[in-house]
Order: C-alpha cells, then structure tokens, then sequence
C-alpha cells in the first residue's frame, strides 16, 4: 500500500512537471476564465509552449506517455463532449513507442516453467512491432508452425493502474472546481476509459476476444480466425497462429495473387456488419494495419486487444434503427435513437427529427461517389451534440468502425456502398421480426410483462381502488363536459378490449401455425389461416374506431 502511494506521488510530481513546462501551472485557478490563448507567465524552470491551449494539451499529454496519449484518441471521436479545436488536436496524437530489450526466451522460461528448447525451433532476436502496451516476435515451435508472440513491456501493467489513479484524481479536482465536469459528464467517460483500458492490457482478454470470434465466425467460409496455442498463454504473453498474408489495402499483391478487391472490399464490409447485427460483438478498431487477406481469399481480422460489445436489448434497438434509416423514416429514427440513448435533453423535437430528415435526403439523394461515410458520420454527431443525446459507449465505437472499415474498402474499390450492404440484412431482420416464433415469443414476453405489472401495483393503488369499492372515495372538482368524457373512457375501453382480444388471438394463430395437426388449405393450417382473417377484421375495426373518433 506504502509502495504504491509512493508510486503515485511520483507520477503527481511528473504530472505537474509537464504542466509547468506547458504553461498550465495555474490551470486549476484560472479553469473558469475561459481564455483560450492568453499567454502564461513562467517561472525560472518553465518553458512556455506557443500556441493555444488545446495544442498544448496534446503535448502534455504526448509527452506523459501511453495512458494519457489513449485518453486522448479516446476521446478523439467524442465531438458531443468537447470543442472542435480540441477534437483536432487530440485526432493528432501518437503513441511515440520505443522499442525495449527484451530477454524472450527467459521470459517464456519464467512464465510457464519450461525449457524453451524443447517447444521451440526459433526465436527472433528482434521484434516485428512494438506498441505501448506490448512487442511482438516471430517464432517458430518445434513441429514446424510459425507463430507470434506478444509479450507486455514490463512495469506497463502498473504504470497504467496508477495513471489511472492519478486521472480518477484530476476527475474529482476538475467536477469539484468546476461545472465542466459535471457538464461533461466526466465521470462516466473516465470510468468507460479505465474498463476499456484494462481489458486491453489484459492479453488474457484479448485470447478470450479471439476464442469469442472464433466460435462465431466457425461456419463462415470467407473469414479465418488464427489458432492459440493457449499453453503458451497467460496474462502478460500470447501465442497464436503467424499469419502469412497480404495487407488488406495492398491492391497490387491482391491482383499479382488473382485476389479481386472488389469482392475483398464487399467481404470486409459484409464481415464487419456481420459482427455487429448477427452477434453484437465486434472488433474496435478495423484499420488496414488489423486486417490481413490470406493467399485463398479469406479475411482474417487481428489484434482483439478492444472490441465492442452490444447488449440483446440494445442490439434489437439498433436493428430497428438501421431498418428505418434504410426506410427513410426519420421519426422511427428520433424514437429509436431516443431510447438506446444513457440520457437526453432535446430542447426542440421537431427540429431533431428534421435533422435526422436532411441526412436521409442527402445519403439517398447524393450519388454513390458523393457519399462520404464521415462527413455522414460527422453530422450524425452534431445531431446528437445538438440534441443532448449521450449514447453508449458501443455506440461511439460503431461510428470509429464504420468510418475505418469504409476507408479501407474505398481505398481498394472506390465504389464501395456501405448503404447497398445494409438491405440484405434489412430483409433478414424484418423476416426474423414477423416470424411466427418470434411473434409467439414477443406475446408471451408482454403477457409476462403485464402479469409482472399487475402484481407490483403499489399497496397505495390497492388501498385507493378498495376504497372505490366500499364508496368510500370522494374527489372534490367541477368537470366540464362529462358526457363527452364518459364517451371518450367507454370508447377507449371498447378499444383496449379489441385490442387484448387481437394480442391473444395473434398468439393462438402463432401457436397453431408452428403445429402440423388440423385440417390444411394447402400447405397452411386452416385454422392458423382463419385466425389470420380474423386479426385483419380486428386490425381494421380498431382502425376505424380511432380514426372516426
């Protein structure tokens, strides 16, 4: 415990180090001022940056190292939280990697209490990558299999739990002294950023990730996912499979290996869109470095480090989302992305959806090379920072996906349309979504939600209807127009009971669909077949009764 206050005491004299020579040495007493350039005073050791103050704050943030260099291209892409000008700055960060010695095989050794000579043939000296959190070497076991070994830089695991301490820290000073952080919701952004982070250090996590995607994609013909060798696996080292391919943006080794990029294009997008609306679980971060073509055709995705993952009940909220915008119906839109939404505050509904309305007119008017992903992107998020929707944390992570895995199958086939990829699985969900299974499962989970509903009715409700019973409740007031009023209460009776009775008969008629007994008029149960006319009558009645009304 000593020791790790002592850890973070050091990073805190660091911390305000770097910020004295970037001239933030008073940021805390002049956080409310709101002057963006106004030059500091320095002292005797300070070195005074030129420019404004959101350039400066990458370079605090640059020069403090892997965890705060990834809280800015976190918060790169959240155009709702923070100022343009920031948001720029931050979209230049760059992880400035050095590469470490490492004494592998000694690791290995340590690690997994083995004799490296007797797994392995080869281990180069030298590695193929290095990022913040790890290195990655080319090795070769000893039946001949060529695989890679990620092995995380040491002391990384606790340089990172304590800047994030330290950053947890800086929340609390910055909601304390200031309504930015309570505006901005800083709170949950930072606590979304230390989940995140974690997990991707964590090459436990990231085996897990693959594992995952693996047991998704085990049918797919068009994807390969590379092999663990999980005896080589723990916490801080992960061995997989050495894929031997081509960069998916390589068009030259695409055509001299008779590769088409066209359809690597289609099959990138298809995979990726897959990931998202058939498992809700999907890779974050698809630039062209993360995916490889291999020499028969078959995409194979790496790096797993962060991946998003979309809860059942949102996923069917954005398979209604995506149904709509491909309908172009703006106020489905507004009402879907209202309730996948953390929270709101929309100052002007009409406005809103006459936004989401000029998007749909300018995606479906514009021609397929007009159409820019993130200039659609872009405005999507205007909208939200406009309307003071803050959505999930998966959701900010669709938009860095679909931005990147568009750019990677422009730059091979600039005809790509990310839109057209989207009708196949429109159909799909619109299928799944009048199923008779998914019908009787949809009956029976309301029937169960409204049981559930009328056994938590409050004991005050209870007390208030017996007191109605005993002609024990009196209200005192005037009420104008009561016999149109009773009118209107008899006619929304008669509706609710036309509507319950239309509710039961769909299930029934599910029911008897899903059977094989009963007379048939072709291949159709008669009786599923009768009771399908007699929900159109109800259908049509409940119609005319609103509409005459």
């Amino acid at each position: 415990m000593f020791d790790k206050q002592q850890r973070k005491l050091k990073r805190s004299a660091r911390l305000i180090s770097v910020l004295s020579k970037y001239g933030f040495k008073d940021m805390l007493a002049r956080m409310n001022t709101g002057n963006k350039q106004e030059p500091v005073s320095a002292g005797p050791d300070e070195v005074v940056s030129k420019g404004t103050v959101y350039e400066r704050i990458r370079l605090v943030l640059e020069e403090l190292g892997p965890t705060f260099v990834k809280l800015g291209q976190t918060f790169s892409n959240r155009e709702d939280l923070l100022p343009p000008e920031l948001i720029q700055e931050l979209q230049k960060l760059q992880d400035k990697v050095d590469m470490v010695e490492m004494d592998v095989e000694e690791i290995l050794e340590n690690e997994f209490n083995i004799s490296v000579k007797d797994h392995f043939l080869e281990i180069q000296k030298e590695p193929l990558a290095t990022a913040s959190i790890a290195q990655v070497y080319k090795a070769v076991l000893l039946d001949g299999s060529p695989v890679i070994l990620k092995l995380k830089k040491a002391e990384v695991q606790t340089l990172i739990e304590d800047d994030l301490l330290l950053i947890k820290d800086l929340e609390k000073l910055v909601s304390a002294y200031s309504e930015i952080g309570e505006k901005l919701n800083l709170k949950q952004a930072i606590s979304t950023f230390e989940k995140s982070l974690l997990e991707e250090v964590s090459l436990i996590n990231e085996k897990e990730n693959i594992l995952h995607f693996a047991r998704n994609f085990k049918n797919n013909k068009e994807t390969y996912v590379p092999k663990i060798y999980e005896e080589f696996s723990n916490n801080n080292i992960l061995c997989m499979e050495f894929i031997d391919g081509i960069k998916v943006t390589d068009k030259a080794a695409l055509l001299a290996h008779d590769i088409d990029p066209v359809k690597v294009s289609e099959v990138g997008l298809r995979l990726f869109v897959s990931q998202i609306l058939d498992y809700g679980f999907f890779h974050a971060d698809p630039h062209a470095g993360n995916i490889l073509v291999k020499k028969n055709g078959k995409i194979v995705f790496i790096d797993f480090g962060a991946v998003g993952k979309i809860q059942p009940n949102d996923k069917e909220i954005l398979e209604n989302l995506i149904v709509s915008f491909v309908a172009k119906n703006p106020h489905k839109i507004v009402r879907y992305l209202k309730k996948m939404a953390v929270s709101y505050e929309i100052p002007d509904e009409r406005r809103f959806e006459s936004d989401v309305e000029d998007i749909l007119n300018f995606v479906h008017s514009s021609s397929l090379q007009d159409i820019n992903v993130q200039v659609i992107i872009n405005k999507m998020k205007d909208i939200l920072k406009d309307n003071r929707l803050y959505m999930p944390d998966y959701f900010y992570l669709l938009f860095k996906g679909i931005s990147l895995i568009e750019g990677v199958g422009r730059t091979i086939n600039p005809d790509l349309d990310i839109v057209k990829s989207l009708h196949p699985y429109t159909r799909k969900i619109v299928t799944k979504k009048i199923s008779p299974k998914n019908l009787l499962k949809t009956g029976m989970d309301r029937m169960l939600n409204f049981t559930d509903n009328v056994d938590e009715i409050p004991k005050e409700l209870r007390s208030v209807l017996q007191k109605l019973d005993d002609n024990k409740f009196t209200i005192s007031s005037e009420i104008k127009n009561i016999e149109k009023t009773n009118q209107l209460i008899k006619s929304s009776i008669i509706n609710l009971i036309l509507a319950m009775i239309l509710g039961a008969n769909i299930i029934a008629t599910a029911i008897v669909f899903t059977s094989e007994s009963g007379p048939k008029v072709g291949e159709m149960s008669l009786v599923a077949v009768l009771g399908f006319v007699f929900s159109v009558i109800l259908v049509l009645v409940i119609l005319l009764r609103i509409t005459r009304k």
